[in-house]
């Protein structure tokens, strides 16, 4: 497991590659895992390359190898978040109905906020069903900065 740190426009991210694949992002003071490695390797350099294409509103979709960690329902919950549009939002009521479990949206709103790898798996896209900006492991702040960056490209 190799993990590696860059600054960029939300301050510094740590992305994490395991096996060729990205496992996880971090956005905030999470404590990271005992065993990762710092080191740069090609993958996290492509990484941190689309991300700051993202940051620059350049690249509007990531094609990057993820594979993260967690049950078969947060896996078709991330899945399904990968399909919201750059720049588009959606509901936990919809993301529900779109993984065929439309009274879970509490489910798809635990799955979100458990999501090891934002911003390349785009869980800040998803909103309160009245449209108000709901919980984001960076912060709300964080969230609607993100959500803004895509609004305005």
């Amino acid at each position: 497991m190799y993990t590696y740190f860059y600054d960029c426009l939300i301050g510094r991210i740590g992305i994490t590659e395991r096996d060729g694949k990205i496992t996880n992002v971090y956005i905030t003071n999470k404590e990271l895992s005992q065993d990762m490695q710092l080191s740069e390797t090609p993958l996290l350099k492509e990484a941190a390359r689309q991300l700051k294409s993202y940051f620059a509103g350049e690249l509007k979709e990531f094609s990057l190898p993820l594979e993260p960690s967690g049950t078969d329902f947060m896996k078709q919950v991330w899945t399904a978040l990968c399909g919201i549009p750059y720049g588009k939002t959606a509901t936990y009521g919809e993301i529900a109905e779109k993984v065929g479990r439309p009274k879970a949206a509490r489910a798809v709103g635990l799955a979100n906020n458990r999501n090891p790898i934002p911003i390349f798996i785009p869980c800040h896209r998803v909103i309160g069903a009245d449209g108000s900006l709901t919980g984001y492991a960076g912060g709300l702040d964080m969230k609607k900065k993100l959500l803004d960056l895509e609004k305005d490209k």
